[in-house]
């Protein structure tokens, strides 16, 4: 006897996906685009107005026009090189600065505040508060002549010592170099101790116990674990404070003289008193060059990419 199997009855055709909406592919570039339009609007149209500013001749009572004058930036550099050096100087001492005070504070913040991280946090924010002028303002009662500054280091013999290092002159304090960068590193301290506390933070606590477990020192483990690892933190601190703090002039015009004026102050009297439209718009676009050149050489050499 002879069986007959019947043949299986046909699979029913799978059930075809239909393709994705334009309009939902088109999404993302929507919420892009009030951004995209804010930064045309408010940046890129500005940098065009004043990259044309900058080549331009004439004065403000019988006009600019638009003659393509390169020479302004030569002249520009070679008349107020040192006001750029100043800046670079002073920008870098207070980073470096920050840099020393933040770390220790954004380690104990990340790793040893416990329950009072909230209120530490909120402490060192406190300063954005008040305003920025109001801030500086603070210092210049602190750094007065006769004032609790200069007492202690008169009675410390300190003085003596910055003087003949030429950061200060004489008994003042106010008015000298180190007012100026007392200033920026105070006003820009925040923006350092923020992304170091973010960086320290995520970093995974085993990482630390597995040092311990492998009898490496304290010291060990912070240089060859925690540190590297708080790299992105560090970077981007470094970026947020000497970006901004380079072309300041608020502090050196209220705690300094005019022996220490940064480049920020003579773009602002060119623009506000002499009224050398030109030059001032030539000396930010320097200045923006230069911040952009040492920024890729310092990410370079950093060594990471990876910020925070």
């Amino acid at each position: 006897m002879t069986t007959v199997t019947e043949a299986p009855p046909p699979l029913a055709p799978a059930p075809q996906k239909k393709p994705p909406r334009r309009r939902g592919r088109l999404t993302p570039y929507w919420l892009l685009l009030p951004g995209i339009l804010w930064l045309l609007l408010f940046f890129a149209l500005p940098m065009v107005y004043q990259a044309s500013t900058s080549v331009q001749t004439g004065s403000l009572e019988e006009g600019y026009e638009v003659t393509w004058h390169f020479a302004t930036y030569w002249d520009a550099v070679s008349e107020y090189w040192p006001q750029f050096l100043r800046s670079v100087l002073y920008a870098g001492t207070a980073t470096a600065l920050c840099l020393l005070l933040g770390y220790p504070l954004a380690y104990l913040i990340a790793f040893r505040a416990g329950r009072w991280r909230n209120l530490i946090l909120i402490l060192v924010i406190a300063p954005f508060f008040t305003s920025f002028l109001i801030r500086t303002l603070a210092w210049k009662t602190i750094l007065a002549d006769g004032g609790p500054v200069v007492g202690v280091l008169n009675s410390l013999h300190l003085l003596d010592v910055t003087s003949w290092l030429g950061i200060t002159a004489g008994d003042r304090v106010l008015a000298t170099p180190l007012a100026v960068v007392c200033g920026l590193t105070y006003n820009f301290l925040p923006f350092m101790i923020l992304p170091l506390y973010t960086s320290l933070e995520r970093i995974d606590g085993r990482l630390h116990e597995a040092a311990h477990d492998l009898y490496a020192k304290p010291f060990t483990t912070f240089r060859k674990v925690t540190f590297p690892l708080s790299m992105p933190g560090v970077v981007s601190g470094t970026l947020l404070t000497f970006i901004p703090a380079s072309g300041d002039y608020v502090n050196a015009d209220l705690l300094g003289s005019t022996d220490t004026r940064m480049v920020g102050n003579v773009i602002q009297g060119q623009f506000l008193r002499v009224l050398d439209y030109p030059t001032a718009a030539a000396l930010s676009f320097i200045l923006m060059a230069a911040i952009l050149i040492i920024v890729t050489l310092y990410i370079r050499k950093s060594g990471t990419e990876d910020l925070v």
